[in-house]
């Protein structure tokens, strides 16, 4: 990946994805003891980063092909940047999501114009369905991170930070991102090492679906031996992606691994303080900033909040737990 190619999803994404801030309380830098600042991906569209990676791969598309229609499989937030990205352009789009996701995302992605095939995570082969349906109806497959348009587009939130950083006076700090199969990491790594090398992307997952921290410490790609059971459900992958690998292992620092509580205290503290809401899988690298501190080096830190669409349920015990 080249730093070139994600300043030209920039420009795609111009106008279209939302520039988000870098917010900041005393209070999380009191709990952190040390400077922390949130970059709220889930006020982008869609809730979630996923909306820039999404829609830089179809406006990237020949005209003729994107026409076709597009298919994608995600738990819910890629899927609802496709779908989205979908209707803007006018095209057709199958989602293929596992029946066991939250009910907001599935609901979401079918009122944003998409055809959602649900399946069955433990007994089916969601490649399998995608790739019938694909050759069936001559779709176009939006992959979810191992794509090099997914990868650029998600690489302009570590284009953002970094003119952000500089304009704060900030040339060195830990960047926490959560991690499923490592689109964003990848791409915000690749962006940062441009563009502000003092900033280190530091991956940051759930425990007991730790591959990529697990990864980076034997060198070698790591898989997870469960696909669900985590309330973390956006960033559960079965291993980092043949392309982000390879980055992550490059440009990353060590990862890092929080409880499900942790995430949950993160999501009360991000409401609390910040007044945004996070979801579960959105919250770890925030969870990280404040609950890992022995793990970070330096003075400053900086946690992606990847994504919002929480379940109602979810959300109010983590604020009746935390809160």
């Amino acid at each position: 990946m080249k730093i070139e190619t994600i300043r030209e999803a920039a420009g795609r994404l111009a106008g279209h994805a939302r520039r988000t801030p870098l917010l900041s309380s005393p209070f999380l830098d009191e709990i952190a003891g040390r400077r922390v600042l949130v970059k709220p991906e889930c006020l982008q569209h869609t809730g979630s980063f996923k909306y820039r990676g999404a829609r830089n791969t179809l406006a990237a598309m020949a005209p003729e092909r994107r026409a076709r229609g597009v298919i994608a499989f995600s738990s819910g937030n890629h899927a609802q940047g496709v779908a989205l990205s979908a209707r803007e352009f006018g095209v057709p789009a199958v989602i293929i999501m596992p029946s066991d996701a939250p009910a907001l995302k599935i609901a979401n992605t079918r009122a944003l114009g998409a055809e959602v095939v649900l399946y069955d995570r433990a007994s089916e082969d969601r490649d399998e369905i995608g790739a019938r349906l694909a050759g069936a109806r001559g779709l176009t497959l939006v992959r979810p991170f191992d794509e090099p348009l997914v990868i650029a587009g998600q690489g302009t939130v570590g284009l953002e930070i970094a003119e952000d950083a500089a304009a704060l006076g900030l040339d060195a700090a830990a960047v926490l991102v959560p991690c499923g199969g490592g689109g964003l990491t990848s791409g915000i790594a690749t962006a940062l090492a441009a563009e502000a090398p003092g900033l280190r992307v530091h991956p940051v997952e759930p425990e007991g679906f730790d591959d990529v921290k697990r990864s980076l410490i034997a060198g070698e790609i790591q898989r997870n031996t469960r696909l669900s059971g985590s309330i973390c459900d956006a960033i559960i992958t079965p291993a980092p992606g043949d392309l982000t690998w390879p980055i992550i292992r490059r440009l990353c620092g060590a990862g890092i691994a929080v409880s499900e509580d942790e995430a949950l205290m993160a999501m009360a503290a991000a409401f609390t303080r910040l007044k945004i809401v996070i979801e579960p899988g959105g919250a770890v690298a925030l969870a990280a900033a404040l609950y890992h501190g022995s793990e970070i080096e330096g003075e400053a830190v900086i946690a992606v909040a990847s994504g919002g669409n929480v379940d109602a349920a979810l959300f109010r015990m983590a604020l009746e737990r935390f809160g």
